[in-house]
């Protein structure tokens, strides 16, 4: 994989309005990963795009109504196919983490890149997504120095209280080896 000013050339770019620049003098130095199926548990709708562009139709599905309002993106998604998608330049800052904290360091989103799988926190993973998953972290480690192993973490370490993604059935140990 490659990546210029910001964008990983094989992946699929479908660019959300729902970021910003960084702040000034910001180091990217965390991976956060993520989950994410809409409807919920459903695979494959295409609905994830449509969501962080800001388009998601209200009338098909219920569940939509309640996240209609939500402004948020993300700047990868790996689908259950290995479809690798990617709406945000690294070099912006996507609205993935919310209100987040990681090592006192608050506001995640401004130093941060979020990936999201396609999934649930209780469905295995696809072994095509763990390859694909870990070919990325590979380029973002090389381009962004200041991202460690230690500092690729879960959305449920940096908003405990709020989230428990990537889920139980996300193979850390797997990742960790590869890395």
């Amino acid at each position: 994989m490659l990546i210029e000013k910001g964008w990983v050339k094989e992946a699929q770019k479908i660019p959300s309005p729902n970021y910003e620049d960084r702040p000034s003098n910001t180091s990217i130095d965390l991976l956060v990963i993520h989950c994410i199926s809409l409807p919920p548990g459903q695979f494959g709708t295409g609905d994830i795009d449509d969501f962080f562009q800001n388009k998601l139709n209200i009338k098909k599905h219920e569940y939509f109504e309640s996240i209609s309002s939500l402004k948020v993106s993300s700047h990868f998604l790996i689908e259950r196919s290995g479809c690798l998608k990617q709406y945000v330049s690294t070099e912006k800052k996507a609205w993935h983490a919310g209100v987040s904290s990681y090592k006192g360091k608050e506001n995640c989103n401004d130093f941060s890149i979020g990936i999201e799988l396609e999934g649930t926190e209780n469905t295995e993973y696809e072994k095509v997504q763990y390859n694909i998953l870990v070919e990325l972290i590979d380029i973002l480690l090389k381009k962004y120095p200041n991202i460690s192993k230690d500092r690729i973490v879960g959305h449920s370490e940096i908003a405990p209280k709020r989230k428990k993604d990537p889920g139980i059935k996300f193979d850390w140990k797997f990742i960790k080896s590869k890395i």
